[in-house]
């Protein structure tokens, strides 16, 4: 496994936010979870076929979890159940959403509205979700039950809404919002909001760099919004001066800084729950390439975990080992 360093930029600012708390209980108890990580592979391009895999945090048993034909795409993991959606028995690239183990095993079907190729979370200890539904159904998000009950709509107020993040234990949303439908249209002005789920107190959380041309018209100003473990702030992809790098944003509103610096272009990624570990979707400028790298928060090390088996590894989340 190839190994880099991590630099942060605003260690003194990160410091202030962005530890979680330090075990206070049994830690030979916590030294007993492990996790494994799941991420999204294109097997076959001439066929668009994509699957799930798995794989341990130190490179070993890498392993398809979906094998199926079509798109399967996860985006979100709650303990030791993997979510994806999934255009199986059904048009292409018309999407319901599943929920198995993390080996693949137990698959159900859990919602019969479609859904937006979209990140989701949860609350209530991963009883509900907040998932955005297809364009076809509506434009609102939905908070469903783990079974696709509907529970609540969520209407942001603005022309585009996607990635629906869960925070402040449930009672807000973090999403990306655009200012028009479209990103091709002029005027889009994309960034992270946060609003309260009764659809009251919507607040811009992201501003993009007004002097900054790099970015081509389709690139992420602020990508899905990920939470980190201590709850005070939300990070996110970014193109900003001619590469993707990973920002991060206090809930409030009241700080922006970007989190670490590499090399490559840095994308999807996600945090442990235990915030020792951030799995990153690494790839180079032109794109030849993605890869999982994993990072060790504490000492900003970097392993990349995947082979060029595959062109495009991507999007990771944490999983939890069940015991064998």
């Amino acid at each position: 496994m190839q190994k880099y360093v991590i630099v942060s930029l605003s260690l003194l600012m990160a410091l202030a936010c962005n530890a979680p708390n330090q075990s206070t209980g049994d830690d030979q108890k916590a030294e007993q979870i492990e996790y494994i990580i799941a991420y999204n592979v294109l097997v076959d391009g001439e066929s668009d076929n994509y699957d799930v895999f798995t794989i341990n945090l130190d490179g070993s048993e890498k392993k398809n979890v979906t094998e199926l034909p079509g798109v399967e795409w996860t985006y979100y993991a709650y303990n030791d159940e993997l979510y994806f959606i999934s255009d199986k028995d059904t048009c292409s690239r018309c999407y319901y959403l599943y929920r198995s183990d993390g080996a693949g095993n137990g698959m159900k079907k859990v919602t019969e509205f479609q859904l937006a190729d979209s990140w989701m979370s949860s609350r209530k200890g991963g009883d509900q979700l907040i998932v955005k539904p297809s364009v076809k159904v509506d434009s609102a998000f939905y908070i469903i039950t783990k079974e696709g009950t509907m529970v609540a709509r969520l209407e942001t107020g603005l022309p585009s809404a996607s990635d629906p993040l869960f925070v402040a234990d449930g009672r807000q949303v973090v999403f990306r919002g655009g200012s028009t439908r479209s990103k091709r249209d002029e005027g889009y002005n994309e960034a992270l909001y946060v609003i309260n789920v009764d659809g009251t107190g919507l607040t811009q959380l992201t501003t993009y760099p007004t002097a900054d041309t790099t970015a081509p018209w389709h690139a992420y100003r602020a990508g899905p919004p990920k939470l980190h473990p201590s709850g005070d702030y939300v990070t996110y992809q970014s193109f900003q001066n001619g590469k993707y790098s990973l920002y991060a944003a206090k809930l409030d509103g009241s700080m922006q800084w970007k989190l670490t610096e590499n090399k490559q272009s840095e994308g999807w990624h996600d945090w442990s729950p235990d915030g020792k570990w951030l799995a990153i979707e690494i790839f180079d400028d032109e794109q030849t390439q993605f890869h999982i790298g994993l990072v060790d928060w504490t000492t900003k090390a970097m392993e990349i975990l995947t082979d060029t088996t595959y062109q495009y590894q991507q999007a990771p989340i944490f999983v939890l080992k069940k015991a064998s």
